[in-house]
């Protein structure tokens, strides 16, 4: 295959912004040089003064197939995220029939999406009630890492756990060495805020808010910590709502603990005071809070408590989402918005004062180590899959139900003006998506990850596809 060279004035490597070319040869980057090093029988493209930032990993996404393809799938999901820059999926184990909580339904979840990906793609695996012995096998069989939850999820294929199914779990967990994500609410300060709400009307945000204190998320993160102390596993905390939470965290990982966080697209751009009454797509659990909530997780990004941004892309059909009732107690809790997460991103971080290195380590190289792929993705590196979004940074747009591409178009952000503008998408090398146009066959392949267990530990030996 020939040689070839993406030039642009704003190249995001891990050494900074420069300018000139990036070479790719086959699947993988040959490395970045200096417009006057490109080789003579190189094929030339030039972005001009578009940025070319490494393709997004997303390790937190609900594909829903197999079982609730009605919801979501492989085909429509990798195919937003293709249009929203993003080159790698890490799918979690619940909301799919079977959930992923033993190799037989990992089996299952890959011959679904066989066929279907626009992009590269991973599992995560379960951690429910009992099943402490499908663990190992799961991390055999190439999962990522695992999930729980400790409150209901909304669905009962997947169980929550309570201490006991922690304690029994948590040292074959640790023993994997594969991180541990947590839904961190407790359901007894839930359970007492919602019990106070008897004849409160749920057609208002405010009503749903105080049903999901803030203290059921620092409850439930001081107890992971808690247990990461005794049982020294790799504790990471999903989808951080409350600012909280940050002393607490920071607290943890200067005592060394392998405590990492992220947040989501939502919890960085919305706010409490402006979502109207009945407004049920923009139900999500955790709750989105309050404006200062808000700007205290932008202060937790720029500290380094938290780590990466990430999705949480959680759809479902539209009568789950009780519109025409603006019900939110009874409405679906997950925000769909994975083909615009980096401009909703960038339109918040640039007014910060933030730049696209910062894009670039929240949203593809801190996930991919999160997902334990970062030898192969998440920054424009030689050896590295060629996976890489070309963005206009200064460009706006009107969102509309065109740009979504998931299956179902709903989505709070409709009718909003935000800034970064995705052009093309490139997954190891080949073209998927150019200016609001799929490119090609399906070409993404599930990302497996070799290991050997070694006196009851586990040594990473790479990335196969």
């Amino acid at each position: 295959m020939a040689l070839r060279a993406f030039l642009s004035e704003r190249i995001v490597t891990p050494e900074g912004i420069r300018s000139g070319a990036v070479l790719v040869e086959g699947e993988r980057f040959r490395g970045v040089v200096s417009s006057a090093e490109v080789p003579p029988d190189a094929v030339r493209e030039d972005f001009q003064n578009s940025a070319l930032l490494p393709g997004l990993v997303d390790s937190h996404v609900h594909i829903n197939e197999p079982g609730r393809t009605d919801w979501e799938g492989f085909r429509t999901m990798t195919r937003a995220a293709a249009a929203g820059g993003c080159t790698m999926l890490v799918d979690m184990p619940l909301n799919c029939v079977p959930a992923t909580t033993n190799v037989a339904a990992l089996q299952a979840k890959r011959a679904a999406a066989r066929g279907q990906c626009s992009v590269d793609w991973a599992a995560w695996g379960g951690v429910v009630h009992n099943n402490q012995n499908d663990i190992e096998p799961l991390a055999r069989a190439g999962v990522r890492g695992f999930k729980c939850f400790l409150v209901h999820p909304g669905i009962d294929e997947f169980t929550m756990v309570r201490d006991s199914d922690l304690r029994a779990a948590l040292p074959i967990v640790a023993a994997t060495d594969l991180p541990l994500l947590v839904h961190a609410e407790l359901p007894e300060p839930i359970d007492a805020a919602t019990g106070k709400l008897a004849g409160a009307d749920w057609t208002r945000y405010k009503t749903y808010l105080q049903s999901r204190p803030d203290e059921a998320e620092l409850a439930a993160i001081r107890l992971m910590i808690d247990l990461c102390r005794e049982y020294h596993y790799r504790l990471h905390i999903v989808h951080l709502a409350t600012s909280r939470a940050l002393p607490i965290l920071r607290e943890a990982r200067a005592e060394g603990l392998p405590v990492t966080v992220e947040t989501c697209p939502h919890y960085l751009h919305l706010e409490a005071e402006t979502i109207p009454d009945g407004a049920t797509p923009c139900k999500c659990a955790p709750p989105i809070r309050a404006r200062e909530n808000r700007e205290q997780l932008w202060q937790g990004l720029k500290d380094g408590i938290i780590d990466m941004v990430v999705t949480d892309h959680s759809p479902c059909p539209p009568a789950m989402k009780r519109m025409s009732e603006g019900n939110f107690q009874t409405a679906w809790g997950g925000i769909a918005g994975i083909s615009l997460a980096l401009p909703l991103l960038w339109t918040e971080a640039s007014r910060r004062g933030f730049n696209l290195n910062h894009i670039a380590r929240w949203m593809a190289g801190k996930p991919a180590s999160l997902a334990g792929c970062h030898a192969r993705k998440g920054k424009i590196s030689a050896g590295h899959d060629a996976d890489f979004v070309v963005v206009d940074p200064e460009a706006e747009f009107t969102v509309t139900e065109d740009r979504l591409h998931h299956r179902h178009a709903i989505s709070p952000y409709v009718g909003e003006n935000l800034r970064g503008v995705v052009q093309r998408t490139y997954v190891r090398g080949n073209l998927v998506f150019r200016d609001g146009q799929f490119a090609g066959d399906p070409v993404g392949r599930e990302c497996l990850q070799q290991f050997f267990a070694l006196a009851g530990r586990r040594t990473r030996t790479g990335t196969t596809h």
